[in-house]
This record gives structure tokens, sequence and C-alpha cells, in this order.
């Protein structure tokens, strides 16, 4: 293997990395945030409750933003 193969596979393999770090850190901030909650419950209504029609995204976030009104748990506010 020359030099410069061995460069540009260093080089793609250090690319990887960051590209998967990245994927990493977007995945946890859109899980951090509940970005992905109305996906997740959408996708446990089909899997569970096939036979129920999910909330539309209105529905689901304000019935949210009503239950930690409700309940507010461990929020500083």
């Amino acid at each position: 293997m020359s030099r410069t193969d061995a460069a540009t596979t260093l080089l793609r393999t250090l690319l990887g990395a960051v590209g998967r770090v990245g994927r990493g850190i977007r995945w946890y901030m859109t899980n951090l945030m509940g970005d992905s909650a109305y996906a997740t419950y959408v996708a446990h209504q089909r899997r569970v409750h096939p036979d129920e029609e999910p909330m539309t995204e209105r529905q689901f976030w304000r019935q949210r933003m009503d239950d930690q009104d409700r309940n507010p748990g461990a929020r500083c506010c």
C-alpha cells in the first residue's frame, strides 16, 4: 500500500468516525428535547393499538403540555 492510499484510508476512517459521532449527538439532542416523542407515540400506537387512530400531532403536544402542567414532576418552573 502506498503512502497516498494509507492517508486516504485514514482520512476516510476519521471522517466516518466524525460522522457517526455527529449522528449520535443529533440523536441524543433530539431525544433529549423530545423532538421524536410524537413519532415514538405513533409507532407505539400502530404496534400496540392498530385498530385505534392515533392523535394528531397537535392533539398529542396539547395533551403532553396539559399533562406536564397537571404533574410538573422535576421541572424547574
